[in-house]
């Protein structure tokens, strides 16, 4: 068993260094920080700089003979598969970043074979680490050191729980899922990392995750996951299987559904019935048009 205990000492201290690098890019650029689109996703030298102080960091530390590193910025479909693998994202809410909302965030997770056991997820702009150990349980520590335990929402009806959802990454499916589920209210937050803050921190219950022609990566969720459910939390495909990582294939498709645990099943159960519907709403237009 890895020292778990003094990795996570080192990911903190990355955690901060990253936050530190991150921050000078996002208050001294302006509207001067230049764009590169990768896959239709943007990319900017903040990414590619925290992502190079990432990966120095943790692999002077920690070498490449037991441990994988699978970044945003640098993955490679074909690089070999390790016990012990680091998923990484430097800058996830690139768009946040861009378009200067503060809600951006920095994810750093080790898994060991296909689920995580450490994570990092840091929230520059709040000046706060998220931080976890399998079945240690989750905690945030600020700028000054202080850290508390946390702890996940409990809501008497399944009307009163709060959906985060995100400002972009939206399509009419997605929308009318979320249109027709029995919990209405929703608040807008950008990046993974952002949401299960907001969710671990009881501002909101809820997170889904809808693939469509993209899906969302490995370093989108792995070190989210382990937060959210180390503070009471779950966090399923909608069938209820555990997300599996480091497979090879870093696409995470599908319905994915994040919560305080409350209702999990339910909603889960719910999702699937209303993309039914719209499956089946959508097939008789289809069928109209032909016509």
């Amino acid at each position: 068993m890895k020292d778990l205990e003094r990795i996570l000492e080192l990911a903190r201290f990355v955690g901060w260094g990253a936050t530190d690098r991150l921050r000078s890019y996002y208050q001294s650029s302006g509207d001067k920080l230049e764009v590169e689109y990768k896959q239709n996703e943007p990319v900017t030298i903040a990414d590619i700089n925290v992502n190079h102080y990432i990966l120095e960091n943790l692999q002077a530390a920690l070498g490449h003979e037991d441990f994988g590193y699978i970044s945003e910025e640098t993955y490679e479909a074909e690089q070999a598969k390790h016990e012990w693998a680091w998923i990484i994202d430097p800058l996830d809410g690139t768009r946040d970043f861009i378009e200067r909302t503060g809600e951006y965030a920095i994810h750093l997770a080790l898994v060991q074979q296909t689920r995580p056991v450490l994570s990092v997820v840091a929230v520059p702009e709040a000046e706060k680490l998220y931080y976890a150990i399998k079945g240690g349980g989750a905690f945030v520590e600020t700028r000054d050191g202080k850290r508390l335990p946390l702890q996940v929402s409990s809501r008497e009806r399944i009307e009163d729980l709060t959906l985060v959802v995100s400002r972009s990454h939206r399509n009419q499916r997605l929308n009318y899922l979320l249109q027709h589920l029995p919990c209405q209210n929703q608040k807008a937050v950008g990046s993974v990392g952002g949401k299960i803050a907001a969710i671990v921190e009881q501002r909101a219950d809820i997170y889904i995750s809808l693939s469509g022609k993209s899906a969302p990566k490995d370093w989108d969720m792995a070190a989210p996951e382990l937060i959210l459910t180390e503070a009471g939390g779950k966090f399923t495909h909608f069938d209820g299987t555990p997300l599996q990582y480091n497979t090879g294939d870093v696409n995470q498709w599908g319905g994915l559904l994040a919560s305080n645990g409350q209702y999990h099943e339910v909603l889960c159960q719910e999702a699937e019935r209303i993309l039914q519907a719209w499956e089946e709403m959508k097939n008789l237009g289809d069928g109209e048009k032909r016509e």
